[in-house]
């Protein structure tokens, strides 16, 4: 649904009962109930009137009281002249039950946008402070005139005036797109709260994670017994079945076996269920993960299953929903810090000394840590698959793979992007920027991260190694990697290797593209 940003327009009489107005601007006021000492005799302070009822000689009013030291609190009074919900005032205390009201002048609504503040594709969260039916047009549709204040953007705390087929409930909350100067673009409720509930998860599971490679170390030192314990009937199977379908590092270097692992990473097994491809459910790491802590669990008590793999963090998600709340309404900046989920690489964080003997209920623990952590790079991939303030499409698909190194089990994480620039006009496809990031501890190099970009046939990357040894030695091979990247067929850019890591946080859209080969 769309709405015009208005300008002048005769507002139609409403039906509702005749209200008197405010001729003069400043009335006093008498109230429900004392003050408290909240203010004393000549003290002023700041009030909104965020309800109003009317009654048979009188209107009572419910004001929000802003004080100087920040403390907010509601009062209930009674005046003889309406004041419209929304109307900000100021107030002075004349006795502890009387208030002169002053209502303060608010700056005219804006009736159109600069796309310099705010560029086509920006999202405007709004509250609605009135709503009016206005004259039909030639189509004879109702229109409605709102009056809504802005609550994010650099804009935020103006007003804007709007004209809509929506009838808006005066309070509600809006969630729209700029489409121009004098159009935007609502959109529904439900996608917000989708984000709302993904965030809420991504939240809870990267606080349940903890890296596959403390599951695999103690699957590999564990025989045919844990802790004195004969392994529950099929458990071993599971085991070598998981451990078997980790591809070797060798592997990787061929784009079959790379896009099979890829699939099997766990990224799509709910994809998989969904569209009845189990057959290839037996290769999967999730299903994998999932089978083994459907077997660990029975051989432990309830109780102890129950608080292991149960709703964890119950307090500390509590108290995190205000904070995404308020950022779903814009009540927060766009500068506040992500979620630690959003960060790629996700961290190694390991349980429990592996030196120790793994029994049943560590295994249970150690597993479902690592579906939990699985599922953090699939929420975090649908977090960061949106839609620019530009119009581009950008997908995200974030996964882990375990790759055999000798006799080692190292795990891969993966990061691709795909950003799709809108379409200039019918007849021309959008242009396609393709990401690849990198991140693995592979003996005797240690850390190393990987960025690239793919745009137009074009090849940029930039390497990161955290051991000066190992950056060296990448920089003194890179000539032959240009070698074998042009034989490929590519056409390569930039190609440098740094020591340390990668700046971390969040990036612009033209940051992340990290070299404009066009520039």
């Amino acid at each position: 649904m769309t709405a015009e940003i208005s300008s002048s327009r005769p507002i139609a009489p409403t039906a509702s009962v005749a209200r008197p107005s405010v001729t003069s601007t400043e009335l006093a006021i008498k109230l429900l109930q004392p003050l408290a000492g909240l203010l004393s005799a000549g003290e002023s302070a700041e009030a909104e009137v965020i309800a109003l009822k009317e009654q048979a000689q009188s209107f009572q009013l419910v004001l929000k009281l802003t004080l100087e030291n920040g403390r907010q609190t509601t009062l209930l009074a009674n005046s003889n002249r309406a004041l419209a919900q929304g109307t900000a005032l100021a107030v002075t205390a004349l006795s502890q039950t009387r208030l002169a009201v002053a209502l303060q002048t608010a700056p005219t609504p804006l009736n159109n946008l600069d796309l310099e503040q705010l560029p086509l594709g920006s999202l405007l969260q709004a509250k609605v402070l009135s709503s009016e039916v206005m004259a039909q047009g030639k189509s004879q549709q109702t229109l409605y005139k709102v009056v809504a204040s802005l609550l994010n953007t650099p804009l935020a705390g103006r007003q804007l005036s709007l004209e809509t087929p929506l009838a808006l409930p005066v309070g509600s909350l809006l969630s729209a797109q700029v489409k121009g100067q004098q159009a935007l673009s609502f959109l529904p409720l439900s996608g917000r709260l989708d984000q709302l509930a993904l965030g809420q998860q991504l939240q809870t599971q990267q606080s349940r994670q903890g890296s596959i490679e403390g599951l695999l170390k103690a699957l590999q030192g564990l025989g045919s017994s844990a802790a004195g314990q004969s392994l529950p009937a099929g458990l071993q199977g599971s085991i070598d079945k998981l451990l078997g379908a980790m591809p070797d590092v060798r592997q990787l270097g061929d784009p079959k076996a790379l896009a099979k692992a890829l699939e099997d990473s766990g990224l799509f097994f709910e994809a998989k269920l969904l569209s009845g491809q189990t057959q290839a459910l037996p290769q999967d790491l999730k299903a994998n993960l999932l089978r083994l802590v459907a077997q660990l669990m029975p051989a432990l008590p309830n109780a102890t299953a129950a608080a292991l793999t149960g709703a964890q963090n119950e307090a500390g998600l509590a108290q995190a929903l205000p904070l995404m709340l308020r950022n779903m309404l814009g009540g927060a900046s766009q500068a506040s810090s992500k979620l630690q989920a959003l960060n790629f690489p996700l961290p190694a964080r390991l349980l429990q000394n592996l030196d120790a003997d793994a029994d049943l209920e560590t295994l249970l623990r150690l597993a479902a840590a690592a579906v939990s952590r699985l599922q953090t790079h699939q929420l975090s991939s649908l977090a960061q698959t949106q839609v620019g303030p530009e119009g581009n499409l950008l997908t995200t698909w974030q996964l882990e793979i375990p790759m055999r190194n000798q006799q080692e089990l190292v795990p891969l994480q993966v990061k691709l992007q795909r950003d799709e620039s809108p379409k200039k006009n019918p007849k021309e496809s959008g242009e396609t920027l393709w990401r690849v990031e990198l991140a693995f501890d592979l003996p005797p190099l240690g850390p190393l991260q990987v960025q690239a970009q793919l745009l137009r046939g074009s090849l940029s990357s930039q390497l990161w190694a955290e051991r000066p040894t190992t950056a060296e030695l990448i920089d003194r091979e890179l000539g032959h990697l240009r070698e074998r990247l042009s034989a490929a067929g590519l056409e390569v850019g930039e190609l440098a290797c740094r020591q340390g890591v990668p700046p971390q946080g969040q990036r612009t859209t033209l940051e992340q593209r990290w070299v404009d080969e066009t520039a």
